[in-house]
């Protein structure tokens, strides 16, 4: 038999562990609630409230020329000819101006009065005016602009510190995150839509594109307002939706705020933007071309051509890889031009190269792109004639000569084999050669004659090789090309 005082305190016991279990499901449900708040706000009302006094509707003025255009003529003799004529004397006699308005959006960056926007929002406007939230208005000057990434940089002078907001870490937005779009949608005054990081990275059709896609509704009069993450944070400038309608379906981009706080600090600074140069044309990595190479990975940037600059003064060539800059990894063409163009002007950079099989460092000094662009000039492509032609790989070549160089608007020394026609079922076809083209090297050789270009094919079978890398030039624009040259 169980003492009656042993008996009581196990019941007690028990009643505790009973406890314990209770409070430990009460803490768990209440974590449970607060991870599904923290996935599924139940308002967003509280964050509007707070970013909506930083956000404001833009409306720009033009005044454009309009002609009086043709006016109805009518035969000779007509009874119409004496109404016609009365017409004609009142109406106005040469262009009369006339003003067109435009709506965007934008947000105050800092409380003395700068306003991030679109640049297309502003562009050709002699009137800028900024109505913010609380139904103020102002007239804005344009401090800069940068249409490469169609983001615009305006000043208003305020009589008081303006409410603002902060640019956030675009590269910390996840696929799935909520964000929220504000702006002045199809000039419907201030709205807020909500949604989701759709994809990252996107590129339209830019340079140094670098879009968030979103969900969120945008339309017109959205361009140039912000796009929030849940702190209030700006992660993206909205720019453009992809639509057949014009309207939003839900596919929506924003300019990262990584980019486009590099552009504002420049545009702050010195009113236009100074993006380092490392003066080279460059391609993508392919398969194919990574095997004619010797390449481990299909990584980096494959430099096509290297003309006067600052990486021709450090010694790179025409078919080096460039897998490294400034101490980061280069991916492709599209993250080397991002990293070089982010970088300052005038800085001494490690460059990481792979040349014959080996890879070797390069120290350049970027020069500045926005002095450079346009330096360059591009041949302009004739028809070549075709005597003494030969034909391999699906491609018909014959060397270069003067007639020919004339033709093809080429430098009276260039050296090469033209291409005069392609059979459209090869593999040179697939690959984009086309009749007018120009190889100036095979095997990363140079080749003037068609000896020398059998000889480049000998030579890569010998080393085992599938494929042969060729350097060709289109209307002055390099390109290198791998052809497979297996028998």
């Amino acid at each position: 038999m169980i003492p009656s005082n042993v008996a009581a305190t196990r019941h007690e016991a028990g009643t505790a562990m009973r406890a314990v279990w209770l409070m430990a499901l009460t803490v768990a449900l209440v974590l449970a609630q607060a991870i599904a708040a923290r996935a599924l706000p139940q308002s967003f009302a509280d964050l509007a409230e707070k970013i909506s006094p930083a956000v404001v509707n833009i409306t720009t003025s033009t005044v454009v020329e309009r002609g009086t255009g043709p006016l109805p003529m009518v035969p000779e003799g007509s009874p119409f000819e004496d109404f016609f004529e009365r017409f004609r004397d009142r109406m106005p006699q040469g262009d009369q101006p006339r003003r067109s308005s435009a709506l965007g959006s934008g947000f105050v960056i800092s409380e003395d009065g700068y306003v991030v926007t679109n640049n297309h929002v502003i562009e050709g406007a002699d009137e800028i005016d900024i109505e913010f939230f609380s139904g103020e208005k102002l007239s804005a000057t344009v401090v800069g602009t940068d249409p490469k990434t169609d983001i615009a940089l305006l000043k208003v002078e305020p009589e008081k510190p303006l409410p603002f907001v902060k640019f956030g870490d675009s590269d910390t937005a996840r696929v799935g995150d909520w964000v929220l779009a504000m702006g002045n949608p199809l000039g419907q005054g201030f709205s807020l839509s909500a949604g989701i990081v759709s994809a990252r990275n996107r590129a339209l059709s830019g340079t140094y594109d670098d879009y968030i896609q979103t969900d969120a509704a945008i339309n017109r009069g959205n361009s140039g307002g912000p796009l929030f993450n849940m702190a209030g944070d700006v992660v993206g400038v909205n720019t453009a939706i992809l639509s057949p309608t014009g309207g939003s379906i839900g596919i929506g981009f924003s300019m990262a705020s990584n980019v486009v706080t590099q552009v504002v600090d420049q545009l702050r600074e010195f009113g236009e933007t100074r993006r380092g140069w490392l003066g080279v044309r460059i391609q993508d990595v392919t398969p194919d071309v990574a095997e004619a190479m010797g390449l481990e990975k299909v990584v980096g940037a494959l430099v096509t051509d290297v003309p006067p600059g600052p990486a021709a003064e450090a010694g790179m060539q025409a078919g080096d890889v460039i897998l490294s800059f400034d101490g980061r990894d280069v991916a492709d063409t599209r993250g080397l031009v991002r990293q070089v163009g982010n970088t300052a002007v005038g800085k001494a950079v490690r460059v990481v190269v792979y040349r014959d099989g080996k890879t070797r460092t390069l120290k350049v000094t970027l020069g500045r792109r926005e002095e450079a662009e346009g330096a360059i000039p591009v041949a302009q492509p004739g028809e070549p004639e075709a005597p003494q032609e030969q034909s391999m790989k699906g491609l018909t070549v014959q060397p270069l000569d003067d007639a020919l160089r004339g033709q093809l608007g080429l430098d009276p020394g260039m050296t090469g084999l033209v291409v005069t026609e392609v059979d459209e079922l090869s593999e040179a076809y697939e690959k984009g050669l086309r009749a007018g083209d120009v190889i100036t090297e095979a095997g990363q050789q140079k080749v003037a004659s068609i000896p020398d270009l059998e000889a480049r094919i000998a030579e890569a079978r010998e080393a085992g090789r599938k494929s042969l890398l060729l350097l060709v030039r289109r209307a002055g624009e390099p390109r290198f090309v791998a052809i497979n040259i297996e028998e």
